[in-house]
């Protein structure tokens, strides 16, 4: 049964392997393929919300396939999960004085709600990552709170570091307060089959 998906072009599927060889030889362009499937390395992820916040951080949010993370006995099996939610987030080139564009912002609290039309749900701790592709991110395996059919909407809440977390210096105090404040981020009408159905390997 094909299932129709007019909800599709709110979403946007990246494919890294389009655009990354694309300047080398022929026999480079195969031997770098190969080379990406021996490092396991995905090709594709799929980008459901892009955000510039105060002062100078930018975050992604994406659904990728699903993987094997360690140590295993604290993640979701690769076998139990439908998709690999992240949040890449990272200094801005309009980041300030100090910052290196593309750092990874760390110590924040994160938390990723999904639920499906039926108001079947699910909440689930971001917790820091590393891979090849993205580097330092945040994100967990999950398991859809329903079918792969259905349709999602996602809710994800950034807080701040706790006092205990991080320290801020006088200059930064005085210039720009605070790393960030807490944020929400709302997204409707997200469809996560096609992504769950790719592998990684």
């Amino acid at each position: 049964m094909t299932i129709e998906k007019p909800w599709l072009n709110k979403q946007k599927i990246i494919d890294h392997s389009n655009y990354k060889f694309v300047t080398f030889s022929t026999s480079k362009f195969y031997f770098l393929f190969a080379l990406i499937h021996v490092l396991n390395v995905s090709c594709e992820e799929m980008i459901f919300g892009e955000e510039i916040i105060y002062p100078g951080i930018k975050i992604t949010f994406e659904a990728a396939p699903k993987d094997i993370i360690y140590p295993v006995e604290n993640y979701l099996a690769e076998s139990n999960t439908d998709i690999h939610i992240e949040m890449l987030i990272n200094w801005h080139k309009e980041s300030p004085q100090g910052s290196p564009v593309g750092g990874f912002i760390p110590y924040l609290n994160v938390a990723a709600t999904i639920k499906n039309k039926n108001g079947n749900s699910i909440t689930t701790q971001l917790t820091p990552h590393i891979n090849i592709t993205d580097n330092f991110h945040y994100a967990q395996n999950i398991k859809l709170p329903g079918d792969l059919s259905d349709i999602y909407d996602v809710s994800v809440k950034i807080s701040p570091p706790s006092n205990n977390d991080l320290g801020i210096h006088y200059d930064w105090k005085e210039k720009y307060e605070y790393l960030l404040l807490e944020k929400v981020f709302n997204y409707q009408d997200l469809y996560f089959g096609d992504i769950a159905l790719k592998s990684r390997r």
